[in-house]
């Protein structure tokens, strides 16, 4: 069994298509169909079904997937690990980030990363802080960057808290508190509010600090992602409470100090294993070296 085959049954699981699967892997379609045929008559397995229409998994395919990656990760790292040792940074750098991230300028410190590092292959992906800390734990990524109540910690990851700032409201220009210069959570509270979905870090800062001050609010709309969420507030369909640093650059929306605002913590995060090359060197870059490392415990 070859490492390159693997390659070519996660690219055809991925694209649902020998010819795309060939495309992407930069080889013949003939030569692709030819290599996983060869490996099915090995494993004694068809690991896909075709037809004129559709390419999908068979039972024995979805169960072979996940090794298959983890062998491929596996062979990136050792092969990244042996580079290392003369100094060169190469291998995947898998990323994971909230849509407001203020406390540091990502685009900047990746554009500075793979000026230092251009071997390195860098994913990122972009959720929920919950979410997040979740794949950082599983080691589907790396490095994390998150928002979350300042009453809460990450858990079961290695944390550096980076800063914390107090919200801010967001309305659209037309609405009537848009002239004001600062309100309080009592005031707001008759507002309808545009917020994240229930349940989520983002939305628990906000949750936490009305529930504090003994008040109720109404979030009429519920979106997953920061950018479009600013977009209703422009609509004026319901104001926000957002990260000054993230709004302060948005056109469309007007921002209003909060004097009893709710406040939250920006961290990066890692896993609690040992650092692939690639890993080890973003978070140096980011002035994080391994003995200022502080451990979370794994549950609350």
């Amino acid at each position: 069994m070859e490492l390159q085959q693997m390659r070519y049954v996660i690219a055809v699981a991925e694209t649902n298509s020998f010819t795309r699967a060939a495309q992407r892997c930069l080889v013949v379609q003939s030569a692709l169909s030819h290599q996983i045929a060869r490996l099915e008559k090995e494993l004694g397995a068809k690991l896909f079904e075709r037809t004129s229409r559709r390419v999908r998994l068979t039972a024995a395919g979805a169960a072979f997937l996940p090794a298959a990656r983890q062998c491929l990760d596996a062979a990136e790292r050792a092969a990244a690990e042996v580079a290392a040792v003369s100094g060169e940074v190469r291998g995947r750098l898998a990323l994971g980030l909230i849509p407001s991230v203020a406390a540091v300028d990502v685009p900047a410190v990746l554009r500075e990363f793979h000026r230092r590092h251009p071997k390195a292959r860098i994913s990122l992906s972009v959720g929920a802080s919950d979410e997040l800390v979740e794949r950082v734990r599983q080691g589907d990524i790396e490095v994390a960057f998150l928002g979350i109540p300042v009453t809460a910690r990450p858990r079961g990851v290695m944390a550096r808290e980076l800063a914390r700032e107090r919200l801010v409201a967001v309305v659209s220009p037309d609405h009537p508190l848009a002239g004001e210069t600062s309100v309080d959570l009592r005031r707001l509270a008759s507002e309808v509010f545009v917020d994240l979905p229930a349940k989520t870090a983002g939305r628990a800062q906000s949750d936490l600090a009305f529930a504090a001050a003994g008040l109720t609010r109404e979030v009429a709309f519920e979106v997953t992602n920061a950018d479009y969420l600013t977009r209703l507030v422009g609509a004026g369909l319901g104001v926000a409470l957002l990260p000054p640093a993230y709004v302060e650059g948005l056109a469309g929306v007007a921002t209003i100090e909060v004097t009893d605002a709710p406040s939250r913590a920006e961290y990066v995060i890692w896993g609690r294993e040992g650092r692939t090359p690639a890993a080890a060197a973003f978070l140096d870059l980011l002035g994080i070296g391994q003995e200022r490392a502080q451990a979370s415990p794994a549950h609350s």
